[in-house]
């Protein structure tokens, strides 16, 4: 294996263990924060931060395409998100998010981008099991919630598949803080309309410690890992990594919410890993450009 595709795999790995703290951040923060506001409150704080480190690249970025995958991915999918995990447990949210590499799989199946074999479907359907078992007997649940949070990994989806296109060419960090940006404007109206002005109210310590972690750790730094991991790999196997999320957040769940964690969730998790193992192509593929490019490089 290349050094670059490793350095790609290690990218997605991070991002998605990284990622597994944001459910459980999102619900604590969420005692101050409503949904929406949430949503633009944490990448109106942390895409400056991005824009900095990349303002040398921030002009190639400024596209009306970047711009409205961002308006799509960080404004609707994650205000929704959040929206659905306000109303029901950490353990059901991790569940949920983890369906999001099936649906990847299928909408690069469907937009003639998919490459899965055999060998990493049965790897799909044995992470989405094991993300079942993991997080499926945990918390208080919503229908409402849990319907909404999927329709949220399903609209992940079109994002995963689209980013590398969008990435093509351009500093990932660049591309995220447009992005970012893009998302939170669009969402403030919305969220002025259905949750009124932002609360003025004064955080606890561990709402003000949750948000601080969401907005700096929960997005600066998984998101432009998993952008840079994302240009070297396929769409289904960075979607694979996003199987990690629920491993962590259902953890954390069982730790910090009381939700159960046995060997019924171990057994889950041991599912999980291999299903991710069985669903990655380890070898870049020699007709990718992104393959060859990465065969020269090492």
């Amino acid at each position: 294996m290349t050094t670059d595709r490793r350095n790609a795999l290690a990218a997605l790995a991070a991002a998605g263990l990284i990622w597994g703290l944001t459910v459980p951040m999102s619900k604590v923060a969420m005692g101050w924060f409503d949904p929406l506001w949430l949503t633009a409150a944490r990448f109106a704080a942390a895409a400056p931060v991005l824009a900095l480190a990349a303002r040398g690249s921030l002009r190639e970025a400024m596209t009306l395409r970047v711009a409205a995958w961002g308006v799509l991915f960080y404004g609707a999918v994650v205000g929704v998100q959040n929206i659905g995990v306000a109303m029901t447990s950490v353990s059901h949210g991790a569940l949920i998010c983890g369906s999001v590499p099936a649906f990847v799989a299928l909408v690069a199946l469907a937009s003639g981008r998919g490459s899965a074999g055999p060998v990493a479907w049965a790897g799909f359907a044995i992470a989405v099991f094991g993300v079942m078992l993991v997080a499926g007997a945990g918390g208080a649940s919503s229908l409402v919630g849990d319907g909404l949070v999927l329709l949220a990994a399903a609209l992940s989806a079109f994002y995963v598949v689209a980013q590398p296109g969008v990435l093509n060419g351009r500093d990932p960090a660049a591309v995220t803080a447009v992005q970012m940006t893009a998302g939170a404007l669009v969402v403030m109206p919305f969220a002025l309309l259905f949750e009124g002005l932002p609360t003025t109210a004064t955080p606890t310590l561990e709402q003000l410690t949750a948000f601080a972690a969401l907005a700096g750790l929960g997005s600066v730094v998984p998101f432009v890992l998993y952008a840079y991991g994302q240009k070297r790999v396929a769409p289904e196997v960075a979607g694979a990594f996003v199987n990690l999320e629920p491993l962590v957040g259902a953890t954390i769940g069982a730790f910090a919410f009381g939700d159960p964690f046995g060997g019924t969730q171990l057994l889950g998790a041991t599912a999980i890993l291999g299903g991710i193992l069985m669903s990655v192509d380890w070898r870049p593929r020699r007709g990718d450009a992104r393959g060859a490019a990465a065969l020269q490089a090492g």
